[in-house]
Parts: structure tokens; sequence; C-alpha cells
């Protein structure tokens, strides 16, 4: 898979096939959006790829949100490999892409450029000067710009369309189970590990601690996950909170990863969450959380 920083195409990546969206999680409605496209290609035997953008469109615009990602470039990068693309278009969003009209978006960059011969998209996708585009504006100007666009019927589980704000929601309330079904993987966040107040290490839980940057909130609480790095695969429990016991301050996402007893620091590790164990709360004392922690790891084995 070739990765373009911008979107002048090499002959060989050129008249093919595109799906073109924000992916972000890259859940069920979307690969069913790539799988097409790539479907499609395959039956005219043409390039095919994906086009995104970075950043997130709506970070882009109100730099006020913050946890807002379901997950990050990297991760982006790595999920879309899987589908075996022939190329990738990573397209800079900033205030100059952002405000061309639609028709230019179409004109500069689907004709010109990437001499796109088939557009795939989901049917709520927006483009252009105040997201004016949408997939009226891509079919009116077919002719014109020598392309075909496909719109893909959205993807739907119990008569309700999955989207990624659907699936942000669902982060928040703590539905793990249901994410991970309709993401086909477990939701995950990867950060490097950064040094805590090492108070876990004093109660015979030691953690790796990350922060949670530009990802979404999920539902303070204790989680059961997977621990992957480059080196090995181990599952644990994770704390995401505010640790009210010792009246900590900032949100972490803290993991006790079992059978791991060493320093991780600066090590870029991934948690892959497993499903929901219980809210945060205050505990009386040491002894009452200590309790507690024995409870969770109990119930994250099972």
């Amino acid at each position: 898979m070739k990765i373009y920083k911008k979107p002048y195409l090499d002959k060989k990546h050129s008249n093919g096939v595109i799906a073109i969206g924000n992916f972000d999680g890259l859940h069920l409605g979307h690969q069913k959006v790539i799988r097409e496209a790539k479907q499609k290609a395959k039956q005219y035997k043409l390039p095919f790829g994906v086009m995104t953008f970075e950043p997130v469109p709506v970070m882009f615009f109100n730099k006020e949100i913050k946890n807002h990602r379901i997950n990050s470039l990297e991760q982006k990068i790595a999920q879309l490999k899987k589908f075996k693309l022939d190329f990738l278009i990573l397209i800079k969003f900033n205030k100059k892409f952002s405000s061309q009209s639609a028709e230019k978006f179409i004109k500069k960059i689907i004709f010109e450029k990437t001499k796109c011969k088939y557009l795939f998209v989901s049917k709520n996708f927006k483009f252009g000067f105040k997201r004016q585009g949408n997939i009226k504006t891509l079919k009116k100007f077919e002719k014109k710009y020598k392309f075909t666009n496909i719109v893909t019927n959205p993807f739907k589980k119990n008569n309700k369309i999955i989207s990624s704000t659907f699936i942000r929601n669902k982060i928040r309330t703590g539905n793990i189970l249901e994410v991970n079904e309709l993401l086909n993987r477990n939701w995950s966040i990867i950060g490097k590990v950064i040094k805590g107040e090492r108070r876990g290490r004093k109660i015979g839980f030691p953690t790796c601690n990350l922060k949670l940057n530009d990802y979404v909130i999920p539902r303070l609480g204790v989680y059961a996950v997977k621990v992957k790095s480059n080196n090995f695969s181990k599952n644990g429990i994770a704390n995401v909170g505010y640790r009210p016991t010792f009246k900590g301050q900032n949100l972490l996402l803290e993991t006790n990863i079992f059978g791991i007893n060493k320093n991780l620091y600066n090590k870029v590790i991934s948690i892959n969450f497993k499903k929901f164990i219980r809210p945060e709360k205050k505990f009386r004392n040491l002894t009452y959380l200590k309790k507690q922690i024995k409870l969770d790891i109990k119930q994250a084995k099972k």
C-alpha cells in the first residue's frame, strides 16, 4: 500500500476506484464502503485506494473538541492495510483545503489529480466549503468530470444506522461489547507509557499509565483488557478515571498487566478493551481498594 500525502497519483494508481471518507473508527459501515469499492476494482481490474483526511475535520473546525477520535491516524493506517489497498491518500485538512468549493474539489482532486473512474461514498458524505457538497453534487458533476459516483447503502443493526457518532456514544456509556461487535475488533487506545505516582506498585498492583489525548473518553471505571506491544500480548485490567480514592485531578488510563512486573516507561503499548467491569468509585481506605482490585481481576479473568 503506497501512502500519498498529496493527491498526485503515480500513473499505475490513477484512473482507478477510490473510497472516500473520514473513516474514524473504520467500523462495519466503513468496511462495507471499502469492500464494495474493492469489488468494483477487482471486477474491472483497476487500481483501488482510499482517500481520507487528517486531522478529523470536526476537530479542525472546532478547537474545543478534544476527546473525539475512535482511532488514531496510526491505527487507521494499520487497519486500512488489512484491506490490501493499492494506495492511501492522506489529505491534510487545513484552511486552504476547507475553503475550496465542492466543484473545485471534484475538478482539481477527483478529476485532474487522481483521474478517478469510480468514486465510492456513504450516504451522508459532505464536502467542500461549509460542507455544501453532498451525493447530489457528485451526481450532478459525474459526466462533466468523467467519473461514476456510487453511494453505499448504510450498514444497519436492529434498524439503526451504524455511524462513528453512534459508536462514540456507545464508548461513552461503556457498551464495549457492542462497540467491539460494530468495529469487528476490540476498540483500543495506543500510547506511550508515562510515569505515575507509583501508588499501584506500593499496594501490589503496578500499573502502566497512558494519557487519553484525542481519544473519545470511555465510561469511567474498570475494564477487562488485552495489552499488546511489540514484545508481548497479555491480559489485564484497566481503570479509566481520576482516582478519587487518592483525590486525583488528571484523567488517566491505568493498566495492571497480568504476568508482567517490570518498568515499561516510554514504551508504546495498545490497550484493547474487552468488557466493562464496574464504574469508578471512591474507597474508604487502601484495604477496601485492594480487596476490590482482587475482585476486579477475578472478574476480568472469567
